[in-house]
């Protein structure tokens, strides 16, 4: 009877993993049996999803009932209490039960701790995009589970022109597969930059380079970059949350440097920079800049932030303040 929760923003790989654990456990002839998807919408979805798992299976394999979009980790009534205490230690081992939240776990709720007692609880929350070495872990990692090959400029490449896409990663993946299987056959050198460069979409303009231009006091630049990211349908406070993930880390490096720190693993766990190496890059890129600048720079952005979520205006009051943090 196994019980799998899965949460976070990541919506599609928790549908990938959902799709996954239909290829283990339901036999293919049997499936439209035994698959049920449970909408959110439904009324008294849960309990029907419950009764639904414990339907014994039909013909051959598992039975799987997918809860999508439960609130059973944020709220739960005494008497659906009662009924998952009732169920859940009682399900067919034939029976296979999903439950998906956009929504972390609460901890205090006692539904949840009944769940982290029967369920494998797995997290799927977006890579923030200023953790570049991260996302080029995850490039990496989907690469080779999709059997492409990349060089590390290649792998470079597709990680700033996909960010914390995870939908779109596997797409470019699945294109430069299919590329790679007609043009090389089966000895397939690694893709390089340029290959990669004419299939894939790349968005030069990021929120990170976003923050570059106004580390750098490049007013115009920077003022391209917003009107891009906009017109590409980049959330406003999804840039501001960039470049405070972005400003808050060269932050941290430079005080950590001023105070005389000169271990790079230390300063990395401060500024929560999961690879030391990319430390001696990030104080070279702070050198030129002063604490006071960069606490300022801090307390702007978070002032932009708070504008945005009162309702202001997006593309005028990003450009205002954008003007504002380059000066």
């Amino acid at each position: 009877m196994p019980i799998y929760l899965y949460w976070g923003e990541d919506e599609f790989a928790i549908a990938q993993a959902a799709s996954a654990l239909q290829t283990q456990y339901l036999d293919p002839q049997w499936a439209s049996f035994n698959y049920d998807k449970v909408i959110p919408d439904q009324a008294d979805g849960v309990i029907q999803g419950l009764n639904l798992a414990m339907t014994p299976v039909f013909g051959v394999g598992c039975r799987l009932v997918w809860l999508v979009d439960t609130t059973l980790t944020q709220q739960c009534s005494e008497p659906l209490l009662a009924e998952l205490e009732r169920t859940l230690p009682v399900l067919p081992e034939t029976s296979v039960v999903l439950l998906t939240s956009r929504n972390k776990p609460d901890g205090r709720l006692k539904s949840t701790k009944l769940l982290q007692k029967w369920a494998n609880i797995r997290e799927f929350s977006l890579i923030p995009p200023w953790k570049t070495d991260l996302l080029l872990q995850q490039v990496r990692q989907v690469a080779q589970e999709t059997g492409v090959k990349l060089t590390t400029a290649g792998a470079e490449l597709l990680a700033q022109a996909v960010g914390n896409n995870t939908r779109q990663l596997f797409c470019e993946l699945e294109k430069l597969r299919l590329y790679s299987g007609e043009q090389r056959g089966q000895t397939t050198p690694p893709l390089d930059a340029a290959v990669i460069a004419s299939l894939v979409i790349v968005n030069t303009q990021s929120s990170l380079q976003l923050a570059a231009a106004i580390r750098q006091r490049q007013t115009a630049q920077a003022l391209e970059l917003v009107i891009d990211l906009i017109n590409r349908n980049e959330p406003a406070l999804r840039i501001v949350a960039t470049l405070v993930g972005q400003f808050r880390i060269w932050l941290w490096v430079k005080l950590m440097v001023e105070s005389g720190v000169r271990d790079e693993a230390e300063i990395a766990r401060a500024a929560e920079v999961s690879n030391p190496k990319r430390i001696y890059f990030l104080q070279q890129e702070v050198k030129p800049l002063s604490l006071r600048r960069l606490r300022r720079t801090l307390g702007l952005l978070l002032d932009l932030e708070t504008r945005l979520k009162q309702g202001a205006e997006e593309v005028s009051t990003l450009q205002t303040k954008i003007i504002e943090l380059c000066q």
